[in-house]
């Protein structure tokens, strides 16, 4: 394992992408450029605290100390900066954004890959706008936890490198309300092919700068998507199409394993179908196709559980629109957009038949499903257990599931009992288990799981973070020793708790 001295770094975005001719500076408005470059504020006492030995093995790294991943030293071939982009957020064009409290080191070369390694919360930087572009530790270990928890639940994301707190205190007002309160600053390094999203290319369209479109276009088609040509509209549409699959499966993972992003941004939408910008996220507890983390969407839920496949068309719908000004026949760009739709839906049934052992899918299934669906709403009741107990029923009797509720007193036993004959009857008597138990996770990073973590941090004790990093590292696992800790429904201290129940973006 080596150091990150001897990695091999790239400049390519920089190289190949117009820039910001001002080195570093104060938050301002960036035209024509796709980023800025910008040094990370070095920290008065790094310290690393969590340490992916996964993500390290892959990049060939031995732990280092937490100074350069808490921003606090640039070696010899890293080039940092922050890069430019737009957005829609909660469906109102923002105009210029970018990363306010991310600081992309450079690009690594590996050997079958290149991999960019981007420190989130090291400083401020032209795009920080009224803030510092610090982040705190609570928000970091919540990023640090659920980025790899979704690699091991083979929901497609970005990774964590490192946590590292940077000995200094940063303020926060967690709920927007007025009280403001110091907390532990950290950092956390994320890895991925890039950090470009669908507002990258928005901003530039918005500003009528389509040679800097164009340019960024064919770096990022020749990089990240080498298999595919934009000389064309065929080529151009194909290109898009690929995205559009890709985010598609992407939502599909969420809606298997109960995941709510909570602020799908096209700022958030990453063109790699990977989940980013860990923020106020969550894993449904009482199976709610109308709830949503996020304090700021409680009004109208336009991110909520059950509309996440919609809003993944709404913001492609704005992602193609920046292509228009390319595009020589835009109407073309109608099929990109069919495309998300039609396999959405194909991989929706896919994820049922899973999730039910089925054979396959028949069109006489999507009854069951929707009564499925339907008596999960009827009382409170936990997706991840019931689906999980699911797996090993033998007898088609609701009461050996009742552990899934939350209120077994509640349960309408006579409906589910005849929903789960009229299952068992399809499956023949024999569900595909091995097929139900690799869709349906045992362990999820609940938000009362990582609250718990998060509470023990702050008092020095980071045990809890290093319990739930192995524990998730195998969510399909029955694990044993971890079930009567892990493996329940959430606790009636969390049910309200800020960090629980309900999460902002502040950070």
């Amino acid at each position: 394992m080596g150091s990150f001295e001897s990695l091999e770094w790239l400049s390519r975005f920089l190289d190949e992408t117009p820039g910001d001719i001002e080195v570093g500076g104060r938050p301002r408005q960036v035209p024509n450029a796709c980023w800025s470059r910008v040094k990370p504020t070095p920290p008065p006492n790094p310290q690393l605290l969590l340490w992916s030995g996964e993500m390290a093995s892959k990049l060939g790294l031995a732990r280092p100390d937490g100074v350069i991943l808490g921003g606090g030293a640039i070696i010899e071939g890293m080039d940092p900066y922050a890069q430019r982009y737009g957005g829609h957020q909660f469906g109102i064009w923002a105009n210029q954004l970018g990363d306010g409290r991310a600081i992309t080191l450079g690009e690594v070369q590996l050997e079958n890959e290149v991999l960019e390694l981007q420190l989130k919360g090291s400083g401020i930087t032209p795009y920080s706008r009224f803030a510092d572009g610090k982040a705190v530790l609570r928000s970091s270990i919540r990023e640090f936890l659920c980025s790899e928890a979704m690699h091991h639940l083979r929901v497609p994301t970005t990774r964590a490198l490192s946590l590292v707190t940077i000995g200094e205190m940063v303020t926060r007002d967690v709920m927007y309300d007025g009280n403001p309160a110091p907390e532990t600053g950290a950092v956390v390094c994320r890895v991925a092919p890039s950090f470009l999203r669908f507002g990258s290319f928005q901003i530039h369209s918005a500003s009528n700068d389509y040679s800097t479109l164009q340019t960024l276009v064919e770096h990022t088609v020749k990089h990240h998507f080498p298999n595919h040509s934009v000389s064309d509209d065929t080529g151009r549409v194909r290109w898009l199409t690929h995205i559009a699959e890709q985010t598609a499966v992407m939502i599909s993972h969420w809606m298997r394993v109960g995941f709510v992003h909570g602020v799908m941004n096209t700022d958030n939408m990453s063109i790699h179908g990977l989940t980013i910008d860990y923020g106020p996220f969550g894993w449904l507890e009482d199976y709610n196709l109308g709830w949503t983390p996020n304090t700021t969407d409680t009004s109208r839920r336009r991110y909520r559980y059950g509309q996440q496949s919609q809003i993944g068309a709404w913001n492609l719908a704005k992602f193609f629109e920046s292509m228009i000004p390319l595009m020589d026949e835009p109407n073309l760009l109608h099929e990109a957009l069919d495309a998300y739709t039609n396999i959405s839906h194909n991989l929706q049934n896919d994820m049922w038949v899973a999730k039910l052992g089925l054979d396959r899918f028949k069109t006489s299934d999507q009854s069951l499903i929707e009564e499925l669906i339907e008596l999960l709403q009827v009382v409170e009741t936990d997706m991840t257990i019931f689906f999980r107990l699911l797996c090993s029923i033998e007898i088609p009797q609701i009461d050996t599931l009742s552990s899934a509720f939350y209120d077994s007193s509640t349960i309408p036993t006579e409906q589910w009992n005849a929903w789960l004959s009229k299952w068992w009857r399809r499956v023949g008597e024999s569900p595909s288990r091995s097929k139900m138990r690799n869709a349906n996770p045992k362990y999820v990073l609940r938000n009362w799981m990582a609250q718990l973590a998060i509470d023990a941090a702050e008092i020095g004790d980071i045990s809890v973070c290093e319990e739930l990093y192995l524990v998730l590292k195998n969510p399909y696992d029955e694990q044993p020793e971890y079930e009567e800790k892990w493996f329940q429904k959430r606790p009636e201290w969390a049910r309200n708790r800020v960090g629980c129940s309900m999460l902002s973006c502040s950070s």
